[in-house]
């Protein structure tokens, strides 16, 4: 079974994450909230060290409820900090509390962050046909724009490499490569 080349001699935990979770389309709030800590803990980091730690992150990050991770104190956050399941950086555990504020301020505006964030891809993934890995850009016009969005609403963390990690990951954008058997899963 081909796969992405990124997948290739990969551990199994991110093998698992390419084959049943990257670039399939996300419509729950949840989980768009939950790929926005992660892709911000990632930030500096691979992906492989988030994954390991992502448990961690759920039960630290109250299974990423925006609700309650938005009512997190000065004093949580300095224990989230002692916490070595998670990345233990301030700045990035800061910025998950407020960007969960910033992220319910958006679910009240449009009715939730799902219609906000796919309206950046005309509510539909869009479909790119890469052959190799270098082919695939760190940003594109639309992370951009997110990015650009994001921050005017006091969002951290949200440059548009991550936004475009973040709009991979919730498939908004299909960046299997071509000959990878979830191309065409997706696609179909």
């Amino acid at each position: 079974m081909k796969r992405c080349e990124w997948v290739t001699g990969a551990d199994p935990l991110m093998v698992e994450y390419h084959d049943r979770e990257w670039g399939v389309p996300v419509h729950d709030d949840r989980k768009h909230f939950e790929f926005l800590v992660l892709e911000a803990a990632q930030a500096g980091l691979s992906w492989s060290t988030v994954l390991r730690k992502r448990e961690g992150y759920r039960r630290a990050f109250s299974d990423f409820d925006p609700e309650k991770v938005a009512r997190y104190t000065d004093e949580r956050i300095e224990i989230l900090i002692q916490d070595p399941s998670i990345i233990r950086n301030r700045m990035k555990i800061a910025a998950a509390a407020r960007n969960a504020r910033h992220f319910l301020e958006i679910e009240e505006e449009f009715g939730s962050f799902d219609k906000y964030a796919w309206r950046f891809v005309d509510g539909r993934p869009k479909v790119n046909r890469r052959t190799t890995s270098k082919d695939i850009p760190a940003t594109s016009p639309e992370s951009d724009a997110f990015s650009k969005d994001l921050k005017s609403r006091g969002f951290s963390f949200v440059g548009s490499t991550i936004i475009y990690a973040h709009m991979q990951a919730i498939g908004m954008v299909n960046d299997h490569l071509v000959d990878c058997f979830r191309y065409r899963e997706l696609v179909a």
